[in-house]
């Protein structure tokens, strides 16, 4: 038996047996990856972000092939089509849409109308709140730390805030790999945690061997937070291709962009209208000029170049700072597992010997 602290609201709410929770990762988090996340008790999210409305209904269907478990789907709520996807994750009775960005009131009370628990993606507290007031059943809590698009603060300090400011499930991400992290975020009050990083360095993710060692080799500094792939602050692995991001500029940025948004629009299948809508709706939620709209165009194929085709010279690789602690790759079962074992000891640990008293680790042999 495990230590009743690690029986969380999370736990009960999604269904799952232990606090851990997998994020949605463009080319990341697969079916594979999402069913065997949900296999081994934690809530696996596949990310539908970049995949069209059709290709998300097969990938729905391999990952209930793959496991009766429950499991989560990423949505962007700025795609044009956002309410046709909410709808098809209620026909396939998905437990959890998540979003990376905060969706829309009308589009959460749509999923909660459906039966989907609505957990959004946060950086600040007033997003929570925000969220919260709206129907929100969860919230992901993303500090600094944590890789993609990511903040300025630290999780430390805005876990605290965020569950002073709450009264939901809190589940911190940015910087956690371990049973120690999680037992970390459950005293700062979070009710789980969730990891990317983590994640994608196992055998059950899709990325290339070759570039899970260039991700293994990396220590904490080997991370850069930049704009210059799509104008928003994104922590990436500092890398030759965004060195070379942040050198060019002027024309020759915006012709990168357009050949790459001309590639991704070919690959995705994605029509130029569509496309159009997205760059807009991007402009308008975060004040993007249009330079930067364009910019945005880089990112589906410059990640799916560094991390499928295994050419990490051409592309770019998302991560957390966490990579730096990160040296193996386990299976999904087996990571799982020993988070949620070391937590128990951590736990036990911190709660002292049977009968009470000082836990001899934490004795001072030499006191009076």
């Amino acid at each position: 038996m495990t230590h009743p602290a690690l029986r969380t609201r999370i736990c009960d709410l999604f269904g799952v047996a232990h606090p851990i929770v997998q994020t949605g990762m463009g080319y990341v988090s697969d079916a594979t990856l999402t069913a065997a996340t949900a296999n081994a008790g934690g809530l696996g999210i596949l990310s539908a972000g970049l995949l069209d409305l059709d290709g998300l209904r097969r990938a729905l269907d391999a990952v209930r092939a793959a496991t009766d478990r429950p499991f989560g789907v990423n949505l962007r709520a700025d795609q044009p089509d956002a309410e046709a996807r909410v709808d098809l994750l209620i026909r396939s009775g998905v437990k959890v849409a998540s979003f990376a960005l905060a969706p829309r009131r009308d589009l959460i009370a749509r999923c909660k109308d459906g039966g989907l628990l609505v957990v959004p993606s946060i950086g600040a507290r007033r997003h929570a709140e925000k969220v919260a007031a709206w129907g929100a059943d969860a919230v992901v809590v993303q500090g600094g730390e944590g890789g993609g698009h990511t903040g300025a603060v630290p999780t430390g300090l805005l876990l605290p805030q965020v569950r002073d400011a709450v009264d939901l499930p809190v589940i911190a991400a940015g910087g956690y790999c371990d049973g120690r992290g999680l037992v970390a975020a459950l005293a700062y009050g979070a009710d789980g945690i969730a990891m990317g990083t983590r994640f994608l360095l196992t055998r059950d993710s899709p990325v290339a061997p070759a570039v899970k060692q260039v991700y293994l080799d990396k220590g904490v500094h080997d991370t850069v937070l930049t704009r210059e792939i799509d104008g928003v602050p994104q922590r990436v692995l500092r890398t030759g291709p965004v060195a070379r991001l942040e050198r060019t500029t002027g024309a020759g940025r915006l012709l990168r962009a357009a050949r790459n948004a001309t590639a991704f629009r070919k690959l995705s299948g994605t029509p130029w209208p569509g496309l159009v809508r997205e760059g807009l709706a991007l402009r308008r939620r975060h004040d993007l000029t249009w330079s930067q709209v364009v910019m945005a165009a880089n990112a589906p194929l410059l990640y799916r170049t560094g991390l499928l085709d295994g050419r990490p010279d051409l592309g770019v690789l998302a991560t957390g700072q966490v990579v730096g602690l990160i040296d193996d790759l386990p299976s999904c079962r087996e990571l799982i597992d020993r988070i949620i074992t070391q937590a128990d000891e951590v736990l036990r640990r911190l709660e002292g010997p049977p009968g009470g008293g000082v836990h001899p680790a934490a004795s001072d042999e030499g006191a009076v």
